[in-house]
């Protein structure tokens, strides 16, 4: 008998392998059954919802003739997808489901290795917990970013100018109409935002990661050359299954310290914070929030790109793409890393050309010198809170200002605009019930609209507070990620508004300045627990009671770590 897992079902003449042969009888030839060929599944994210997934049939058809022209089984498998976009009341609140699932489907079905098609912003995380947990050989296929729209011959940032344009509105700058107008020229093409949002922050780490065809990342969705690196990518994967090499034996810890390594020098997402934490969680690699700050504070930030710059995802693939900038900073990289082809990451940036110095900043010129995730702590986050100096306003990073509370993104809504809120630009807009389990699901709202008054004076930019994550594409001086949340018992919970909020990002704090005996005695409010209604059903419930907090990847405890790819028991 074949020592493949597929064998373990189509192996031998009992009755149990004749009912696993017989049903796939279906267009295979008996040699697919004979355990010589490898059978891949190809985990396809493709859905009309989610519609930076939607062409991923036709990249899955390219890398099933590269799985067949190994001499494999390629069987297409659509897993879970998540829509940004589309999903409410956030698609973090599926990020775990659609992982627990894609994972209990790997290891259910008679397959040797997998690759994953992922684009929008939580399927790629998704398929690489799944992978990393079920332990199968496994390689990614990144979907890959939209080309660049404009409008009134101007570029389109997606996400980006989404919340600059909707502001003018607000402001008196922009009319409804020509926001409206300005919908049909901001998607030009198939693929994910064009900005380095969370999409294409988590597919360019998915090559850092070594978790992908080297120099396949970033590759605009459009071009020809993605079908071109997924046909090879199906032909790697056969290859993947007879070297057994795992997902556990490329996405070590020198892996991830190169992964944040590059998400400085990108400018990336935010949000990769908490799913390279969930992504370490499952395989038992030692990561925490604070390795982002200590590896990553220091990386200069070299793209120039939306929401940190100016251009776009397809000006980084013309300028020289992924390799050029980690070549830029490959002395930062632990050299040790492997990717699925089993050779060094840093092996893959001999070659890499910079050729375009605007787009791909030099070593010596960056657009910032520490351009690294900061970690803050204080007593209004004692287990830590993120802020991103890249998309921030520097004269805001070290502030002292009065707290403007909102108890919920209801009572946001509700007040933002009344002309009778006691703020000014001095003021810091705190925001709570917005963490894992207090919406539920963590969305992203913390890049909170200024309020209209302030607009129409001119103000751009304030500091920003909130238990919750934002988009990749956002930008402003926004403390996120806080740290236990306002409904798991966190300090967020008792802050007033009036309250003098401190954040000094240079000794990394995040303080309300409130006396001490005053702040440990005084309760959390009312109006906040009101604001809160456990779940008391389905995924929600399951997921509420049992999410860990965003300083350690907002996974379920019972996730942690992983299972293998074992199946103890025959199904007839």
């Amino acid at each position: 008998m074949s020592d493949r897992r597929s064998a373990q079902w189509y192996g031998g003449d009992d009755r149990n392998s004749y009912i696993h042969r017989a049903w796939m009888r279906r267009g295979l030839p008996a040699d697919a059954f004979d355990g010589e060929r490898a059978h891949i599944a190809i985990a396809n994210t493709a859905s009309d919802l989610t519609p930076c997934n939607a062409h991923l049939n036709e990249v899955a058809r390219s890398v099933a003739d590269g799985i067949h022209r190994a001499g494999g089984i390629a069987l297409n498998l659509p897993v879970v997808s998540l829509g940004e976009t589309q999903v409410k009341p956030t698609a973090m609140l599926w990020r775990n489901m659609a992982a627990m699932a894609i994972e209990e489907m790997l290891r259910a079905n008679p397959i040797d290795g997998v690759v994953l098609l992922g684009g929008c912003d939580k399927t790629i995380p998704a398929l690489l917990m799944a992978a990393a947990s079920v332990d199968l050989p496994a390689v990614v296929v990144p979907g890959g970013p939209m080309l660049t729209g404009t409008f009134r011959g101007v570029p389109l940032g997606c996400g980006t100018d989404v919340w600059k344009l909707s502001e003018e509105v607000r402001a008196g700058t922009l009319s409804a109409a020509e926001f409206q107008r300005s919908e049909s020229s901001m998607i030009r093409s198939r693929g994910h935002c064009n900005t380095m949002g969370t999409a294409s922050t988590m597919g360019l780490l998915a090559e850092v990661l070594g978790m992908t065809l080297p120099g396949i990342a970033g590759t605009p969705a459009p071009d020809s050359r993605l079908l071109e690196a997924a046909h090879a990518t199906g032909v790697l994967a056969v290859d993947l299954v007879d070297q057994e090499r795992r997902p556990s034996a490329v996405m070590t810890r020198a892996s991830f310290h190169n992964a944040i390594v590059a998400l400085a020098a990108l400018g990336g997402s935010t949000n990769a914070v908490v799913h390279l934490l969930a992504i370490a969680g499952r395989l038992g690699v030692e990561l925490t929030q604070d390795d982002f700050d200590r590896i990553g504070a220091g990386v200069p930030l070299l793209v120039d790109l939306q929401p940190a710059g100016r251009f776009l995802m397809d000006d980084l693939y013309r300028a020289g793409g992924l390799h050029a900038v980690l070549a830029e900073v490959q002395d930062l990289l632990d050299p040790s890393a492997i990717t699925v082809i089993g050779e060094p990451l840093v092996s893959a940036l001999g070659t890499a050309q910079v050729y375009d110095r605007e787009v791909i900043r030099a070593r010596q010129d960056p657009l910032q010198m520490e351009a690294g995730i900061a970690v803050l702590y204080g007593n209004l986050a004692p287990d830590g809170a993120l802020v991103k100096p890249a998309a921030a306003t520097p004269a805001l990073l070290q502030h002292r200002g009065p707290a403007v509370v909102f108890d919920s993104v209801e009572d946001l809504h509700a007040r933002l605009d009344d002309p009778e809120l006691p703020v000014t630009a001095d003021s810091v807009l705190v925001l709570r019930g917005c963490g894992p389990k207090g919406y539920p699901g963590m969305p992203e709202v913390s890049n909170m609209p200024l309020p209209a008054k302030l607009l129409a004076e001119g103000v751009r930019d304030m500091v920003r507070i909130c238990d919750g994550r934002m988009s990749g594409t956002a930008y402003g001086t926004v403390v996120l990620h806080v740290a236990p949340e306002a409904a798991a018992g966190g300090p967020l919970a008792k802050v007033r508004t009036g309250d003098m909020i401190v954040l000094d990002l240079e000794n990394r704090r995040l303080d309300v300045d409130v006396p001490a005996e005053e702040w440990a005695a005084r309760e959390p409010s009312a109006e906040a627990a009101k604001a809160y209604a456990a779940p008391t059903r389905g995924w929600e419930k399951l997921y509420v009671d049992t999410v860990n907090q965003a300083n350690t990847g907002a996974d379920l405890d019972f996730l942690l770590g992983s299972s293998g790819d074992q199946v103890a028991r025959e199904s007839h």
